[in-house]
């Protein structure tokens, strides 16, 4: 792949090692357990279930094709117990359907940029370091973030920013974008991060870290359809879990983490009428949340690797039949004599956790 394989680009420290192997230990010590890294990235998560599981099977998915040709090298005394397989991780039915496996007992996703992409300049991710404008995970398709801010409608633009990078002078930015790419093409990060600072008040730019982190991250997710991905892959995951499985998900920022909440939380409450003594067949909870809300890093956590400041965590177990049935592995609101509230209805608001 043309890829130096001595030390791997950019330093690798996984997060919450100790904190995801111990959520995940039960699904990884089942009779048969395949574990799935959804985000292999430079296969430090990996390395430590294979070495601490030696009868686990590890299935790696990654859309980066030079963090699969480092993660390789990384796993290659495990030989035949790994798959790593260049796709994006929502297309993990089709992996698991090339390969003849029916299901997965253990899965881990660590989403947002890996340490690869984020270290090396030339990958165009940070806006630090000047670098051609790409963004994209996976080099070998699709546009490039210099593609979307020369190509895009000023209007689109806008949304993106809104929507994806929670950029409030979104309008400000855009408008500069557009005067700067009508006088010459906008290739270069550092050109982008110096027209995004300009258009941002100078006192808004007082806090928050640097003022092009927004517009960065917006870009990047468009490129990569990012969000897109993760609400067909957290459903694919958790249709694919064996009975007592295990996954974790850590995200870094709000939307990924609504994303995932939603998805868990659908699957952990009944969908039955809710004035029923009983569950009906059918009806009942799927998975048991194994984290109260979402767990946040410790001090020491974070003062070990900076990286895991930001990362919130949740983690679940599916059910097999009989806890279905039976209603165990989640907890049942009792019904208040005063406010005659029960159990929520699908899709209530559960508040932010």
């Amino acid at each position: 792949m043309g890829v130096n394989m001595g030390e791997p680009r950019g330093t690798h420290v996984p997060v919450l090692l100790e904190r995801c192997l111990e959520l995940l230990a039960p699904g990884l010590t089942l009779p048969g357990a395949v574990h799935v890294d959804f985000t292999l990235g430079l296969g430090g998560h990996a390395e430590a279930v294979l070495e601490r599981y030696p009868d686990v099977i590890l299935i790696g998915l990654d859309r980066d094709t030079e963090a699969l040709a480092h993660a390789r090298h990384r796993l290659i005394r495990f030989g035949d117990r790994t798959h790593l397989v260049h796709a994006v991780y929502d297309e993990l039915p089709r992996v698991l359907g090339e390969l003849g496996i029916p299901a997965i007992h253990s899965g881990l996703f660590d989403l947002g940029v890996s340490s690869l992409q984020l270290d090396e300049a030339d990958r165009g991710f940070a806006y630090s370091q000047d670098a051609p404008l790409d963004m994209r995970m996976d080099q070998s398709r699709g546009v490039t973030a210099e593609d979307v801010v020369n190509g895009y409608e000023p209007g689109e633009l806008v949304r993106i920013l809104r929507q994806y990078g929670e950029e409030k002078f979104a309008p400000r930015v855009v408008s500069a974008i557009v005067r700067e790419r009508q006088k010459v093409r906008i290739t270069s990060t550092a050109r982008l991060a110096e027209l995004v600072k300009d258009a941002i008040p100078a006192a808004a730019r007082r806090t928050g870290g640097n003022p092009a982190k927004r517009t960065f991250q917006a870009l990047r997710i468009e490129v990569n359809a990012e969000l897109d991905a993760l609400e067909g892959a957290v459903p694919a995951a958790l249709d694919a879990l064996a009975a007592k499985g295990r996954l974790v998900v850590m995200s870094y920022q709000s939307l990924e983490d609504r994303i995932v909440k939603r998805a868990l939380a659908a699957r952990s409450r009944s969908t039955g009428p809710i004035d029923l003594p009983v569950e009906l067949p059918g009806t009942g909870p799927t998975l048991k949340l194994l984290t109260r809300g979402s767990e946040l890093p410790s001090e020491a956590e974070v003062a070990e690797n900076p990286r895991a400041a930001s990362v919130k965590l949740r983690a679940v177990e599916r059910l097999d039949e009989q806890d279905q049935a039976s209603g165990t592995g989640r907890e049942r609101p009792r019904l208040s004599t005063r406010g005659k509230q029960g159990r929520l209805r699908p899709g209530a608001n559960e508040g932010e956790g």
